[in-house]
């Protein structure tokens, strides 16, 4: 049985590793189309697409959205509940299942947490328009760094990927956590009790390790529908349906496992894409010097470039050299500091923070979030490649 769990574990990584590089590929190609369309004869088009609205109703009860919303709330609550699979999964099974293996990259993924938002505080202390958006460049995007890094091959060891993904999945928790507690609106307890009554069907689903998936997919849509309602984040439903989903039942027939695994080549190569392609899409025409280098984009290039390298690399410095946890295996320094640099490509997660701190704000503040983020990932992805491809070994 231990060997047999251990060997799903393996797979699973395998499976993780290798769709989130090759969706990471996808993300960049509807990222360049997003800001070509937006930016040619086609941007009309592009606006008018995204500014569609869309309504689903029953009688009197529904919900009414421009495209743009639906895929922000509707399409990454789907991610949400991968993500929430996952975590789970590490929690219960995986890298986060032993302090001594989540002590180096919790402590990593939280000095990548406080050093960037500090210095976008630093940088907007003055712009209380701006400070909503302190969380953006908080965020790492998964699918983006383990794409930088199968650039690299076979030269990159097992144990640099590990380290990496966990990081990822920590901040990928904060996030969830910051989401939730910051950038939710003002609640209806009408609709919260709903939700809440949602949940306790899931509870019991869970308890009796009912194995349809279908009954927890048809519970999790009408707890997303008054999670939106209540004025919580939507996406955060994706994260309470994933934690009742039973991941270990009697006759070892995995819910959680087989949701997940049908999940993974939808999310890298279809949700994460279109939401690239909706949420990339920045318009140059008419933008001045105060959007291109004020408070808030500047903030942002700054916390990711600046931010999440001294963040990640100072605590895993000195977590290491107090001799709370071990360098991870066949890893350097150089190494350990192109992964920290490879963590401040933000981009799909800061692009989502990003609109939520700015829901309400002008055309300008929402420009500025696009480009601080791209320039910010583009600006960590180079500089991380280029010290990883230094200082991995060469290829025999």
């Amino acid at each position: 049985m231990i060997r047999k769990t251990t060997r799903q574990v393996a797979e699973a990584w395998r499976e993780f590793l290798r769709l989130e590089s090759a969706g990471g590929v996808i993300l960049v190609i509807a990222a360049i189309l997003a800001v070509v369309m937006a930016n040619s004869p086609l941007t009309d088009i592009y606006t008018g697409i995204l500014n569609l609205k869309l309504t689903i109703s029953v009688e009197n009860v529904g919900v009414s959205k421009p495209l743009i919303l639906w895929i922000n709330d509707g399409l990454m609550a789907i991610f949400f509940l991968l993500i929430g699979l996952e975590l789970k999964r590490e929690v219960v099974e995986g890298q986060l299942s032993s302090a001594d293996q989540i002590i180096l990259p919790a402590l990593a993924a939280l000095g990548g947490l406080v050093v960037p938002a500090l210095i976008y505080w630093l940088v907007n202390r003055n712009n209380p328009a701006g400070l909503t958006g302190w969380a953006i460049p908080t965020a790492t995007d998964i699918a983006f760094a383990l794409a930088i890094l199968s650039v690299l091959g076979s030269r990159v060891p097992a144990s640099l990927k590990i380290f990496l993904t966990t990081i990822a999945i920590v901040d990928d928790l904060a996030a969830i956590s910051i989401i939730a507690v910051f950038y939710s609106g003002d609640l209806s307890t009408h609709s919260l009790l709903a939700a809440s009554a949602g949940i306790g069907v899931l509870f019991l689903l869970n308890r009796l390790c009912v194995q349809s998936l279908t009954a927890y997919l048809l519970t999790g849509v009408i707890i997303w529908f008054f999670v939106l309602k209540s004025g919580v984040h939507a996406t955060l439903a994706g994260i309470i349906v994933a934690a009742f989903i039973p991941l270990k039942c009697e006759d070892d027939n995995s819910p959680a496992r087989r949701l997940e695994h049908s999940l993974h080549p939808w999310i890298a190569f279809a949700v994460l894409p279109v939401f690239a392609f909706a949420n990339a899409g920045v318009s140059f025409a008419g933008i001045g010097p105060d959007t291109l280098f004020g408070t808030v984009s500047v903030g942002i290039v700054l916390g990711l470039v600046l931010g999440k390298q001294i963040g990640i690399f100072g605590m895993t410095s000195l977590a290491i050299g107090l001799g709370f946890a071990r360098k991870p295996e066949g890893t350097s320094w150089a190494m350990l500091y192109g992964v920290a640099l490879v963590c401040g490509v933000g981009f799909t997660m800061s692009m989502f923070i990003g609109g939520l701190a700015f829901e309400h704000g002008d055309l300008t503040q929402r420009v500025a979030v696009k480009i601080g983020v791209i320039v910010g990932s583009l600006a960590s992805a180079l500089l991380g490649l280029l010290v990883l491809h230094l200082s991995l070994p060469k290829k025999a």
